[in-house]
């Protein structure tokens, strides 16, 4: 599965295990981890990669895209899913290459998941948390349609600090 940017400067497509080498290249960066949760080994590694590339393909369906500029998977945009009661809600994640900051890809990759997730999946609702000390991640949210909900205080422990986290979604009958 494929989806070209509107500019074409990316396409968001399938992880692939031929990405192992520039997955690790562009994630394994202290300024991408310290905006992430705990749970992305740092420094990553080739095993680390290839355990999350098998992971997502296993998946029932797509929900993890690499974000491809020139051949080369510089980053991620993906959803995770809730279960039970909460099965039509997911959890939006998102890196991107700090190479590629400050173009306007991370809001359009996030778009183009939202309008896949909202058109082939039965997910009615999106949700993001981001760190206190995050303002490109929260604009990233707002520029796509994301509202911010609330404030999370203290609700984070990232670096040895406890920090808020910001809440966001979007509702699919809202768009």
């Amino acid at each position: 599965m494929e989806i070209k940017s509107k500019q074409e400067n990316f396409r968001l497509r399938e992880w692939k295990l031929t990405d192992i080498v520039s997955l690790v290249k562009h994630i394994n960066n202290e300024k991408i981890w310290n905006n992430v949760r705990d749970g992305l080994p740092y420094p990553y590694t080739m095993l680390d990669a290839d355990k999350y590339i098998r992971m997502v393909q296993a998946q029932p369906y797509v929900q993890n895209f690499a974000i491809e500029v020139a051949g080369e998977a510089v980053g991620g945009v993906g959803i995770v899913p809730l279960t039970d009661v909460e099965r039509f809600s997911a959890e939006v994640g998102y890196w991107l290459g700090e190479d590629y900051w400050g173009r306007g890809i991370t809001s359009e990759a996030v778009a183009l998941l939202v309008d896949y997730v909202f058109r082939k999946t039965e997910i009615i609702r999106l949700f993001a948390s981001v760190y206190e000390y995050n303002p490109a991640s929260m604009k990233v949210l707002e520029k796509v349609g994301f509202t911010r909900q609330a404030i999370l205080r203290d609700a984070a422990i990232k670096n040895g600090r406890v920090i808020d986290m910001y809440y966001y979604d979007l509702i699919k009958r809202e768009i």
